[in-house]
């Protein structure tokens, strides 16, 4: 008899945004692998993509999945070939991107993306930091490879995104400016902001020039805006407008693909070059050896990722995917276990 968990699975991609928790059996673990004992699990945009299958050309799954990118959790058990893990860690993640499933009771995961988790952060908290912080760490290492001395704007960075983003892009030396709302500023300049626009009353495109790198939150909307005050030869990176012809290269996908994701971007890259400017888009992965480096800062800030007041269980996971695509979270929505 193998041992049942719960899991929050989706059995085609649909406009629904539905999951449905099914009873099925504990993963086995193979030599490269851990069994996580999931303690708490947070839900991003990311599930929504996931689900409507918005991102099949970057990630094709097969169903029946089990949902989830991110996690905090026991090691139950350990591959045979892993080491530096041991029974009783604990332990976050962003899980491999082929293979997800943060939303059930046991996880088998890739020891390559695993890290020790904060020592200064719950479970819900810690499963609230990875994915933000492995894409603000990616976006300003590999993808704007920012350098010391120079300036970066985060509009929209009063949220879970620029709470870790901030302080990482302080610890490379750089000049950092954000645009929220006035409830975040106190907090986003006392992890290290040096400058904060309050976006109902302050216009960043009439206040900011000759920003040497752009870290875009908002999406396709601003785009025009972005480039206005990028200097010549900067970089713009989005988390949101949509891929193109570089990420698909970067990513060395077929040339079939590579086709497609030039013929998308090709307005934004064009628009882009224009104003000579880079345009990036960032699509996050897991790295455990990055994490590590993750929790250093997380530690040495004290960065506590802010949570959404109401936590949800499992058999609530509709309720969380719904406040998530369509409510307004104070925070990372969390599912604890």
């Amino acid at each position: 008899m193998k041992t049942l968990m719960k899991a929050a699975q989706i059995t085609k991609y649909s406009k629904e945004l539905h999951a449905q928790v099914n009873d099925i059996p504990i993963p086995e673990i193979a030599g490269n692998e851990i069994l996580v004992k999931v303690k708490s699990a947070a839900v991003n945009p990311l599930e929504m993509l996931v689900i409507t299958g918005s991102v099949k050309l970057i990630q094709d799954y097969k169903f029946p999945l089990t949902l989830g990118n991110e996690l905090a959790g026991i090691v139950e058990k350990v591959g045979r070939n892993v080491k530096g893990f041991y029974i009783g860690d604990e332990v976050y993640t962003r899980l491999p991107l082929n293979k997800i499933g943060a939303f059930a009771e046991y996880a088998a995961i890739d020891a390559d993306a695993i890290a020790p988790m904060p020592k200064n952060l719950s479970y819900a908290e810690a499963a609230a930091a990875a994915l933000t912080g492995l894409t603000a760490y990616q976006g300003l290492h590999e993808e704007l490879e920012a350098q010391s001395g120079k300036s970066v704007f985060i509009p929209g960075g009063s949220g879970s995104f620029g709470q870790m983003a901030v302080p990482i892009a302080k610890a490379m030396g750089l000049k950092v400016i954000v645009s929220g709302n006035s409830q975040a500023r106190e907090r986003t300049l006392e992890i290290g902001a040096d400058q904060y626009l309050d976006y109902t009353r302050e216009n960043y495109v009439d206040l900011l020039s000759n920003i040497d790198y752009v870290i875009d939150t908002l999406g396709a909307k601003e785009f025009d805006n972005e480039l206005k005050i990028i200097k010549p030869g900067g970089r713009l990176l989005s988390l949101r407008t949509g891929p193109n012809k570089r990420f698909a290269e970067d990513k060395n996908f077929p040339w079939w693909k590579k086709k497609l994701f030039s013929l998308a971007g090709a307005k934004y890259d064009n628009k882009a070059k224009k104003n000579n400017v880079e345009y990036r888009f960032i699509f996050v992965r897991s790295d455990g050896a990055q994490l590590k480096e993750i929790t250093k800062i997380i530690e040495e800030n004290n960065i506590v990722p802010p949570l959404h007041p109401k936590q949800f269980t499992i058999s609530e996971i509709n309720e969380a995917l719904e406040l998530v695509a369509n409510g307004r979270p104070k925070g990372k929505v969390i599912i604890n276990f």
